[in-house]
Order: structure tokens, then sequence, then C-alpha cells
């Protein structure tokens, strides 16, 4: 297909995507989930586990090959966008104000989750064959183990600010926490890549290079970037100029090095100026990469699974114990670290469910893994149902937790920023 042919089809595939997005997010809004899990739903639904299982002719014509490659194009815009604003919202300020818990559970969520997903993967090579051919079953089971490990620090990042709950002790911590856990999953998904590879390069290269970016950003970027922003000679137009174009520098050289696009936006975002001014610029750059753009993603991955696949019992039964290992090891870990950290129940508890979310950023690592050639169709269907329960679940058990101390009288204790004793038992 030449460029010519490609960018009709292109436009035609964003409409429908934008309006089966659209969609969905208004059912899954009314069923008290954020518009983002709805976007994820309709992803999965507009691909071969859906749509193309009913009109597999029809999905076959409106996303031929050169779409897709367009879909993964504007969907890495999305997440650049969306990802930037993540770190906007996020205050490092979070993670002095509780080293002990955030080290404590942020150790725990990485460290537990990561070993169970050792174990139940080998259950998987042997039992159900997940492995992909000329992938060493250690770089498989690596793989799923950092996959389990990771937290939607985006999409958690939404739950805490639609609900309402940024500035309770939960909501800070679960922030601080999710953000830490995302950074060390992207640095052993460097190691996993670099184990793939057969060599330590990519390794030294991501780590080398991410002390570099993290020091130009923060000593010699964030200056200027105040410096820009609060110039009034410059215009709204120039500095959503000047931001796209940091944004997308950021990205190509986190892309380049091994730690991807997200990672140079998050960090971005965080060293942005918050001031009126750029206030000003998010509003004119947010809107356009999470209605349009990041929807695009959701389908690029929702056209890499096959939830036919699971009616093999034997790979449903193993995806099932995926779901309960992922929940085991990162809402159940979570929790435990915090408790001991000598967190209040109903802090532990709400943290452990925030950061048990796995969402964008596993489907994220799971596309970095069916690119690098680490995952196998199988194991990208068994992860994306990981990522849908445990993302799915959270805004209902958050709301269970609330109903419950609203019963025991705890209600008053959710609305402070910091902890104080609890009546009644948690």
């Amino acid at each position: 297909m030449s460029p010519s042919q490609a960018a009709p089809a292109f436009f035609l595939a964003v409409v429908v995507i934008l309006l089966v997005a659209r969609l969905v997010c208004l059912a899954a809004v009314r069923l008290g989930q954020p518009p983002v899990v709805g976007e994820m739903i309709a992803g999965v639904l507009l691909g071969p586990s859906l749509f193309g299982l009913i009109l597999p002719d029809v999905q076959a014509a409106l996303f031929p090959d050169a779409v897709r490659s367009l879909l993964y194009v504007g969907g890495q815009i999305g997440l650049v966008i969306y990802m930037f604003g993540a770190g906007y919202e996020f205050s490092l300020s979070s993670i002095g104000k509780s080293r002990k818990s955030v080290a404590a559970i942020s150790s725990a969520g990485t460290i537990v989750p990561l070993a169970l997903g050792f174990g139940v993967s080998a259950i998987g090579l042997s039992w159900v064959g997940i492995g992909k051919a000329g992938v060493s079953p250690v770089t498989s089971m690596a793989f799923v183990g950092v996959a389990l490990a990771i937290t939607a620090f985006p999409m958690l990042a939404r739950i805490i600010t639609e609900r309402g709950i940024a500035s309770t002790k939960f909501g800070s911590l679960a922030l601080a926490c999710g953000a830490l856990d995302d950074v060390l999953a992207w640095i052993l998904l460097a190691v996993v890549l670099g184990m793939h590879a057969g060599s330590a390069g990519p390794v030294a290269l991501a780590l080398g290079g991410g002390l570099l970016f993290a020091g130009l950003v923060f000593i010699i970027g964030r200056r200027l970037l105040a410096k820009a922003m609060g110039s009034e000679r410059l215009s709204v137009d120039h500095r959503v100029l000047i931001t796209a174009m940091t944004l997308f520098a950021a990205a190509w050289f986190t892309d380049v090095i091994g730690l991807y696009a997200v990672f140079g936006a998050f960090c971005v975002g965080i060293a942005f100026p918050r001031t009126p001014a750029t206030e000003a610029v998010l509003a004119n750059i947010m809107p356009i990469g999470r209605i349009v753009f990041l929807p695009l993603f959701f389908t690029y991955s929702g056209l890499n699974t096959r939830f036919a696949l699971l009616a093999d019992p034997k790979l449903l039964a193993f995806a099932l114990l995926c779901v309960a290992v992922a929940i085991v090891g990162k809402l159940g870990a979570s929790w435990g670290a915090a408790r001991l950290a000598g967190e209040p129940p109903f802090i532990a508890s709400r943290v452990g469910v925030l950061v048990n979310a796995r969402g964008l950023m596993q489907l994220i690592a799971l596309n970095v893994g069916l690119a690098a050639g680490i995952v196998s169709p199988a194991l990208f269907t068994v992860l994306v149902l990981v990522a849908l329960v445990t993302t799915v679940m959270t805004a209902p058990v958050l709301s269970w937790l609330d109903r419950r101390d609203a019963r025991k009288g705890t209600t008053e204790v959710l609305l402070t920023a910091e902890p104080v004793p609890v009546t009644g038992k948690s």
C-alpha cells in the first residue's frame, strides 16, 4: 500500500476507533470505571477477539498492515503526551514525606511479583507451551516476572485524580510507589532485553543513558523550561511548540537508549514548572493526546490480542492462575509491606489496591516484548487479560473499601493527608 493509499485508510480507521472508544467509554463510566478502562476494552473489541471474529474480512480491510504501522506511531504520540501529564501530576515531595513506606512498598511490590512471575511462567512453559521459538526459557520467565511487577502509574494517577484523593495519605503514597515501581520495572525490562540480545550492552546503555538523561533534564532542562515558560515575550503557541519539541526529543533519546519514549516524557513532566502559564500549555496539549491519539495505542494492542486462544482449557487455566498470582504478588505484598512499615490498615489496603492495577504500563511492556520477539501470541493474550482484570477491579474494590469504612465510622480519616488513629476495627 502506497502512502497515498495508506493515508485515507488510516483516517477511516481512526474515525472508527474514536467512535467505538467513545461509546465503550460512556458505558465504562456508567459502570464506575475511568474512561481509560473503556479505551482499553474498546481496543480489544476491535481486534480479532470480537470484530475480527465476527467480520474478519471487514477488519482486515479496515486495519491492513500499512494502517497498523501508522496506528503504532500515532499511539506512541498519545503515550508520550499522556505520560507527560502523569509526570506533571506527580510530586517528588510525596516520596520524601514517606521514604520508609515508599521504599518498603515499592521493594516488596516489585520483588514478590517478579519472583512469582518466574515461578508461574515456569509452569506455563512446561504445561501450556507459552514460550516462543528462539527465546530462552529464562528470558521468557524474566519477562513475565517484569510484566507482573509493573504498576499502571498513568491510570493510577487518573483514578486518584478523578476520585479526589490526591491529597490523602494513601493517595500520595500510592502515586509515589507507583512511580518508583515503574522506574524499577523499566530498568528490569532493559535487563530482560539485554538477556534476549545475549549482551550486557543494552543494560549498560539503558542505565548510563538514563543517568545522563536524568541529569540533563533535572539540572539543565528544568531551568531552561522554567525560563521559557515564564517569558512574557512568548505566546501560548510558542510555549506549546517548545514543550512539544522537548517532549519528542526526550522520547527519542530514551527510546534509543532502551528506556522507551514514555520514560522520557514522564521525566519531562516531573521537571516541568508549575505555573499558570504551564497550565495553559497542558490545556492545549493534553486533550488531543488523551482523546485522539491514546485510543490508537489501545487498538494497536487489541489487534495483537486473541482471546479466542483462551478456548484452550489449559491456557485458560494458566491465564486465571496468572491473574491470581498477579493480585497476590502485587496487592498482597504491597499491603503487607505497608503494614510492616507502620501504615494503618485502611491506608495499606488502599495502596495495595491502587498499585495492583497494571493497565496501560503493562500493555506498553507487552508491545515492547512483542516488537523484540520475546512474547508469543498466547503469552501476549494471557498478560493482556491480567492487565484488564487487575485494572477493572481497582475502582469497585476502592468503592467497597469506602463503604466498609463508612459503616465502621472511619470515613473522616480517609480525608486526611496524614494517618491518624482509626476508630473501630479494620
